[in-house]
């Protein structure tokens, strides 16, 4: 059942589909407005000719001149398709010109007809001819079926674009799912490993129970930890007065044992400009936002080192507090969607961290994040501004 769904979701991926009723509709859109500019210009034409035909007619010295001037006037209009017909005071049809299909001059049908023709257009009262029934050029015709076509057209565009977008929705929401999924299990593996190796090491004697313990008693605090921020997600956030220089220290604590000491070794540091750096927000949230920025720093540091600064100030509108590394730095062409969920840079990235980041800034906490924009090889700067 899933491979039609994913065979919709590429159709609707590949833009031929679009493009083809984009060239439809503006084809039909040029060609009404040919119809249209071909039909004006053709009419002009022709009220020349015609009026050079009457005014010739009319100076003809022979007595038929003027008749025939006007008999070709009447030939003239009879070739323009539009359809005539032509009653007498009481009723009775006495001419017609340009009938859709053969009717006798007493049918039913040419009564249905003539009928129709006063419906869409008043007819005329001429002493001396009678009443004449005007149609429709033929011209009217081809320009409806343009029109339904440009609106069948613009209809199909609609039903593209929603199907895509509902697409494009289902295929975010997995991504959510499946990066949402491996942040999980990434944030549980490391206190459950840690976990692991306690145990065989109290198996193995080596060690006191008391120092065991200690260390079994932080696994299961950020164990503790990680299950409250997941029950986080979706729920308000919490309204406590929040110390952002403590938040920064407690994460600087959790990675400092977890950096490379040796080779290619990496320093977190902390720095505070001792003002109050007070918010109102949610610091389980806040801590978890800040580890998200920290840990993309210290993968961009792999294989390199470096130093990670996480450098807090506090001012009279808003806290901020940014993590500066003087890594490679973002390539401008991804930095606009790096906070999208599923986007990454890294090989076995799930581009998760700095989206969930950015919820918790801005749609917790009503602040903003951002890259600040730098040179390639200059480093990050990853911005937090939160409302004091």
């Amino acid at each position: 059942m899933s491979r039609p769904a994913d065979g919709r979701r590429g159709w609707l991926r590949r833009p031929a589909a679009l493009w083809v009723l984009v060239a439809v509709a503006a084809g039909l859109t040029v060609g009404s407005a040919y119809l249209v500019v071909h039909h004006l210009t053709t009419d002009a034409q022709r009220a020349s000719q015609l009026y050079a035909r009457v005014f010739s007619g009319l100076a003809d010295p022979r007595e038929t001149g003027a008749t025939d001037a006007l008999l070709a006037l009447a030939a003239s209009i009879r070739r323009q398709g539009i359809p005539l017909v032509v009653t007498d005071e009481h009723g009775a049809v006495t001419d017609t010109a340009n009938l859709p299909r053969p009717m006798g001059l007493d049918s039913h049908a040419l009564q249905a007809f003539v009928a129709a023709l006063d419906r869409n257009t008043p007819p005329l009262q001429e002493p001396g001819v009678g009443t004449i029934h005007v149609g429709a050029p033929p011209l009217r015709a081809w320009l409806r079926l343009v029109f339904a076509l440009e609106l069948a057209t613009l209809g199909g565009l609609v039903a593209v674009a929603v199907l895509a977008h509902r697409a494009s929705l289902r295929s975010a929401r997995d991504r959510v799912w499946v990066a949402m999924a491996r942040e999980s299990a990434h944030q549980l593996g490391t206190p459950l490993t840690s976990l692991a190796g306690w145990v065989e090491r109290l198996r193995g004697g080596r060690d006191s129970a008391q120092e065991i313990a200690d260390h079994l008693d932080d696994d299961y605090a950020r164990l503790d930890r990680v299950a409250r921020r997941f029950e986080r997600i979706g729920q308000p956030p919490r309204r406590d007065r929040v110390d952002m220089a403590a938040v920064a220290e407690a994460v600087s604590a959790y990675f400092t044992p977890r950096l490379p000491a040796l080779a290619h070794r990496v320093v977190l540091c902390v720095e505070a400009d001792g003002g109050p750096a007070l918010i109102t927000g949610d610091a389980l949230l806040l801590e978890w936002a800040l580890e998200a920025l920290v840990r993309n720093s210290v993968d961009a540091l792999k294989g390199r080192g470096g130093t990670i600064r996480i450098a807090v100030s506090g001012g009279p509108d808003d806290v901020v507090a940014r993590v500066v590394d003087d890594g490679p730095g973002v390539a401008r062409e991804v930095r606009h969607r790096l906070f999208e969920a599923g986007a990454t840079t890294k090989e076995r990235g799930w581009g998760l961290g700095l989206a969930l980041a950015r919820r918790v800034v801005e749609d917790y906490h009503g602040g903003r994040l951002f890259i600040r924009k730098s040179a390639p090889g200059e480093g990050t700067t990853v911005v937090i501004a939160l409302p004091g």
